[in-house]
């Protein structure tokens, strides 16, 4: 597997990954009728440097790392990641956390801050808590989750002094 910049090229390989991820409802505050082009946006718009995890020129999972705020909070970055879901529990996402990290610290980024994890998606909480982050804050309630309803998400919070 190679985790690489992500190209325009590669959104039709990413869209279904996309839809696959929001259509459940449990980790994503997108609606699973958003539009591509506001899938494309997310990935692709002004400020945002996607990346995508590959093997055998199939896109397995992607992630974008941006700014968390702009001018005097642009020290701390900010990312979102998913992995196809016929892929989860293989590695892939803590393969570009990892990556993520590294390429944070090269950007010149001081921490990262996860702004929203859903408190139920344990497998993410999980994930983060081992590369290193913190829960630094919890938004009571608010996540409309599917299947369980109103659950609360988390801030998490990592400094990149070790990387």
């Amino acid at each position: 597997m190679i985790i690489r910049r992500a190209r325009e090229e590669d959104f039709k390989q990413m869209w279904p990954i996309f839809k696959e991820v929001v259509s459940k409802g449990d980790s994503y505050v997108f609606s699973p009728d958003t539009k591509e082009e506001e899938g494309f946006s997310f990935w692709f718009g002004e400020g945002i440097t996607s990346y995508v995890a590959e093997e055998n020129n199939k896109i397995l999972g992607m992630y974008k790392l941006i700014k968390n705020q702009r001018d005097l909070g642009s020290h701390v970055a900010n990312a979102s990641f998913m992995v196809s879901p016929d892929h989860q529990g293989k590695g892939i996402g803590k393969a570009m956390g990892l990556h993520c990290l590294q390429e944070a610290k090269k950007a010149g980024f001081k921490a990262i801050q996860f702004n929203f994890v859903v408190s139920t998606n344990t497998p993410a909480v999980h994930l983060w808590e081992s590369l290193g982050f913190k829960i630094v804050g919890t938004l009571p309630k608010a996540f409309n989750h599917m299947k369980l309803g109103l659950v609360d998400a988390y801030v998490m919070y990592r400094f990149l002094d070790d990387i």
